[in-house]
């Protein structure tokens, strides 16, 4: 069995088997002509259940024959340009090298004494994202597994900042269009069900600044403690970018720490284009940033950071046997200082990889194309009587609902979104993402695909519309007969 662990005597072999892998996705990728087979639950779990795991096949090639029948025949393709469902990118080769080269080391980006110089190059890209986000010199942060922990721990150091020791009287305001991650956080962190303010948008999708300053001078009113305010620079559903500069202005005058969750929008930090919808975001006190939605980057590289470092001694927890407090006055550099990790992958090398290889202006050019195709979406669903579209983009999505001609029963209306939604799934033509507005069923394109063209989003909303119709045209049937 030692002949599987990857060591000097193994070299070649990890050389033979990787590459007989990476052949196969290559003609996987080569090959595929759709973003998915549409295979059902039914149908596909039973193969994985046959499959004993205290059977082994002991050959690398078995192995891959049974992968490509349990998962690469079947996977959801990200790269094929008529994926529009939900924020996943195609990935750029440099990072997927990147990939193949961190798992192969297997670095753990804790401490000094397991990564080095990886531990530099992670710190070396927090200070660049810092820059391009506006901070100073005392700016910090740290990769995390997502936008869920940057969050997470975003609002943790700003309930360890607030000035009380009732968090019982503690408030998060976000817009009723932000991300879940900000009400599971509230809850992970033990403050009551009612932390969470929802302030209104306005038709764009943005907070109401004006609401959201009744809602915090109420809070002051009533002896409470506004604990933070969550501006999204990107919203999953509608990429709608809040009021930045005034939400820094209420944030200063009520106190309240100010988070942007730019998940999504941080692509921005990269364009030469569209940079100025970000104004404001330097007086943060946190920012989320998900490298893997907009720099085209693997999951996971995502990163928490922060205007002021010393705010992160509140995720700080000191092991004898793995960072004791000597190692600060020695300078010695561990992560784990900073994260709520311990144990972390070394994401970081795959945006390094890209960066060095593409440059910051060739991913923000790969990003600005995806906002100038949800522009030209947005004319083409503007134009088509068959179909609303609620909001004029700001980045790349599109959120719409099918209207037909004779039927007015808006949940009729439903129904026939959602089957037309489940039926091009099934067909595995196009797979489009789904949400809810005003309590109605809407269809949502995310676009995050350079290679995806007009002509592509009108042939989805071709289909989308046959089977709307067909749905509508067997209930009319259902409801004569």
């Amino acid at each position: 069995m030692r002949s599987h662990l990857l060591n000097d005597t193994t070299a070649e072999r990890y050389r033979r088997t990787v590459t007989e892998g990476v052949e196969r996705v290559a003609a996987k990728l080569a090959t595929t002509d759709r973003p998915f087979t549409g295979v059902g639950v039914d149908a596909l779990a039973p193969a994985i259940e046959r499959i004993d795991l205290d059977k082994p096949l002991h050959d690398t090639a078995a192995v891959l024959d049974e992968l490509e029948d349990v998962y690469l025949r079947d996977a959801i393709y990200f790269h094929h340009p008529r994926y529009l469902a939900h924020l996943n990118c195609p990935v750029v080769i440099p990072a997927v090298l990147g990939e193949a080269v961190l798992s192969a080391v297997n670095s753990s980006l804790d401490t000094w004494d397991q990564s080095a110089g990886g531990t530099l190059i992670e710190r070396k890209l927090i200070d660049w994202t810092n820059e391009r986000v506006g901070f100073g010199p005392a700016a910090d942060g740290v990769f995390t597994s997502g936008g869920s922990q940057s969050n997470l721990q975003a609002l943790l150091l700003a309930r360890e900042e607030a000035k009380t020791d009732d968090t019982a009287k503690l408030r998060i305001f976000a817009s009723e269009v932000s991300h879940f991650s900000v009400k599971k956080s509230a809850k992970l962190l033990g403050l009551g069900q009612d932390a969470v303010v929802s302030v209104p948008v306005d038709a764009d999708k943005r907070m109401q600044t004006m609401a959201l300053a009744r809602e915090l001078e109420r809070c002051k009113a009533e002896g409470l403690v506004p604990m933070a305010v969550v501006a999204t620079a990107g919203t999953t559903d509608f990429g709608s970018i809040d009021p930045l500069p005034e939400i820094a202005e209420l944030c200063a005058q009520y106190g309240a720490w100010m988070h942007v969750d730019a998940a999504y929008g941080c692509g921005l930090l990269v364009s030469r284009k569209r940079r100025a919808l970000l104004d404001g975001i330097e007086r943060a006190d946190s920012v989320t940033v998900d490298y893997h939605k907009s720099f085209f980057q693997p999951v996971s590289s995502s990163a928490v950071l922060v205007r002021d470092g010393a705010t992160l001694r509140h995720a700080t927890y000191h092991a004898e046997y793995l960072n004791p407090r000597r190692m600060v006055t020695e300078r010695i550099p561990n992560q784990v200082d900073k994260s709520l990790q311990t144990t972390r992958r070394f994401d970081a090398l795959k945006l390094w990889m890209t960066l060095r290889t593409m440059g910051a202006d060739g991913i923000g050019e790969l990003f600005d194309e995806v906002c100038d195709l949800a522009e030209e979406g947005w004319r083409l669903l503007a134009a088509d009587p068959r179909y609303d579209v609620v909001v004029e983009p700001r980045l790349s999505t599109l959120v719409y609902r099918y209207i037909p001609e004779t039927v007015t029963d808006p949940a009729e209306i439903d129904r026939a979104n959602l089957y037309a939604r489940k039926a091009l799934f099934a067909s595995g033509d196009a797979v489009v993402a789904g949400t809810k507005v005003g309590g109605r069923h809407y269809l949502k394109f995310t676009l995050l695909n350079p290679e995806t063209t007009v002509d592509d989003i009108a042939a989805v909303l071709d289909l989308i519309a046959g089977h709307a119709e067909q749905y509508l045209g067997e209930s009319l049937d259902r409801v004569a007969s």
